[in-house]
């Protein structure tokens, strides 16, 4: 088992990571009967792609012994409705200045688009873009 995850009332649940007894609260969003105080589930798949997206990066960049330390992500999660569900993730990568040579940018961004998380929700939401601050 992965998680257990508990239901607290006014639309807040609690999930414990089983295996390190890690706890998020998630909370339902303002625009959808909730306070907005934690992360929405929703949230947490567009976070979940960012975060994956960095750790198979690390592991990359970890095996071609790449700097990759102080790389920044931002996640933008864009609703529809009709039904409700995440129409759009943009996500922006900001690399720091570390010289990197075409084969290492290359190497990075093919483990950026190959994360598991980006593989299992495919069906076009995933919008990447990678800023390389030596390139600015």
């Amino acid at each position: 088992m992965t998680s257990k995850v508990i239901y607290l009332g006014g639309l807040r649940t609690e999930a414990e990571h089983l295996k390190s007894g890690t706890k998020v609260l998630t909370d339902a969003p303002i625009d959808n009967n909730g306070k907005g105080e934690a992360f929405s589930p929703t949230d947490l798949v567009a976070t979940a792609l960012g975060s994956c997206m960095m750790t198979i990066m690390g592991i990359a960049a970890q095996n071609h012994e790449i700097d990759m330390d102080g790389t920044e992500l931002i996640v933008n999660k864009i609703m529809e409705s009709d039904p409700r569900r995440i129409g759009k993730i943009e996500i922006v990568i900001t690399m720091p200045a570390n010289d990197y040579s075409k084969k290492e940018m290359k190497i990075l961004e093919a483990a950026a688009h190959g994360c598991p998380v980006g593989r299992t929700i495919r069906g076009g939401i995933e919008d990447l873009k990678i800023i390389w601050k030596d390139e600015e």
